[in-house]
């Protein structure tokens, strides 16, 4: 994909942005993203659903007078795109004026896609059959194990997406990403008292990968360690947050700090910039510019450079995360978080501490690590967390057994006022990631 095509879709780009200023826009954005898919999933060794794809869209913002409309095709001939954007910018005179609409200001800051290495040429080189067979190993590894007694299937997906933008702010750029993954879901127990878990593998390079047999030996322990649950007493305990539990709860920190939720007041976080809401453990970044990363990328889709934000630093509240308009709401500027007319985070992960995972376990006297949670109990406007549980019992600084039938309750800005120990077990699977943490108390609701 890599090469002259994606000179041609920018050289398109470009075209159309001067058309649409010829026409009557003040402004005008087009983006347009050239991806190629593939997706097998897997179930008892059977093929279930592949898919096979490929897909090329053209997306049109037009500002004229301060109204914008938005205009999007996946026919990119010349025509239907000439016609497109006349018709955005006669729907845009529908609009209301909007004194905060604009693109934003070009940046001469200019970010060289090829030091970010979020290409792998070997996307091209992997053929179908040795994906498939990727996905039909780890399923049969793990159900190798006698413990394991049903799968939920195993899958293997691959993407190559080349992004595009060009703007009438002076803006042109465009990248290649690649992304690969692979992952594995199992049961295992009888009828009354099933158990179920899966591990999984992301990266922007085939090489990083985890292998069929680690990601299935990982997915069967993480599976049968939660055989034979007991239940426990409503009680306030320690609680242990896995790194996957940790990039949960940082999900929902991210909400928080999203420029477009606070302008938006829906966010516990109004108004604390350069206040404490954590203690001094507590360090997140948000970094679009680590080489290799899922979340890297050399410009946002508004065309404003990646960059690295500290977001809190030791419990200092620095920046919210915005995009143009949110950033103008609030009087701020772009923090290169852009995602159409959303902002999502780069790579958003709280800072590794000094403590391994079995360092942490065995501070806690009395207290549940938190394995897996279920359902929605997230409220941003107040921060308050309620949700159903999955996890493992300590006593004595030892797992002593499967906890199941509980539910945590607490308060996000409690939980970051309480953290007590941060692990140094961080690993970038996805945008948002953490380490193991402990935080001092929560609410456990069981059987009383």
């Amino acid at each position: 994909m890599k090469g002259k095509a994606g000179s041609d879709l920018l050289r398109l780009a470009e075209s159309l942005v001067r058309f649409g200023k010829a026409n009557g826009a003040d402004d005008v954005e087009v983006g347009i993203g050239d991806g190629r898919e593939f997706d097998v999933d897997v179930r008892l060794g059977q093929i279930e659903n592949l898919v096979e794809a490929g897909s090329r869209a053209a997306g049109v913002k037009i500002i004229r007078d301060q109204k914008t409309a938005f205009a999007s095709s996946s026919d990119l001939s010349e025509e239907t795109l000439h016609r497109l954007i006349k018709n955005a910018i006669l729907r845009a005179e529908l609009s209301s004026r909007d004194e905060f609409a604009g693109l934003p200001l070009h940046s001469l800051k200019k970010i060289d896609p090829e030091s970010l290495d979020l290409y792998d040429p070997e996307v091209a080189r992997l053929d179908s059959q040795d994906k498939v067979r990727m996905a039909l190993e780890t399923e049969r590894i793990a159900l190798a194990d006698k413990r394991i007694t049903n799968s939920h299937g195993a899958s293997f997906t691959t993407n190559e997406v080349k992004s595009v933008l060009a703007s009438s702010n002076g803006f042109s750029g465009e990248y290649d990403k690649t992304y690969f993954s692979l992952g594995v879901g199992l049961q295992a127990g009888d009828t009354d008292h099933l158990v179920e878990d899966f591990w999984f593998s992301s990266q922007t390079h085939l090489r990083s990968l985890e292998t069929p047999e680690r990601i299935a030996r990982t997915a069967v322990e993480r599976t049968v360690r939660q055989l034979n649950p007991r239940k426990i007493k409503t009680q306030r305990v320690p609680v242990i947050f896995e790194p996957l539990r940790t990039s949960g709860l940082l999900g929902f920190l991210f909400s928080c700090i999203s420029g477009v939720a606070v302008y938006q007041k829906a966010s516990f976080l109004l108004d604390k910039l350069g206040q404490p809401i954590g203690n001094d453990k507590l360090t997140v970044i948000d970094d679009g510019l680590l080489p290799g990363k899922l979340g890297s990328g050399p410009f946002d889709s508004e065309g404003v450079p990646s960059q690295r934000t500290v977001v809190i630093e030791k419990g200092i509240l620095r920046n919210y995360l915005c995009h143009t308009y949110a950033a103008r709401k609030l009087k701020l500027q772009s923090t290169g978080n852009a995602d159409g007319n959303s902002v999502s985070p780069n790579n958003f992960y709280l800072e590794p501490g000094v403590h391994t995972p079995e360092e942490i376990i065995s501070s806690c006297q009395k207290g549940l690590l938190l394995i897996r949670t279920l359902g929605h109990g997230l409220n941003p406007v107040t921060g308050d967390i309620s949700r159903g549980a999955f996890g493992l019992w300590i006593e004595k600084g030892e797992i002593a057994y499967p906890v199941s039938e509980i539910t945590i309750s607490g308060n996000l800005g409690s939980l970051l006022n309480d953290l007590e120990m941060v692990g140094n077990d961080l690993e970038f699977r996805g945008s948002i990631c953490g380490p193991t943490i402990k935080v001092g108390e929560m609410l456990i609701a069981g059987s009383d």
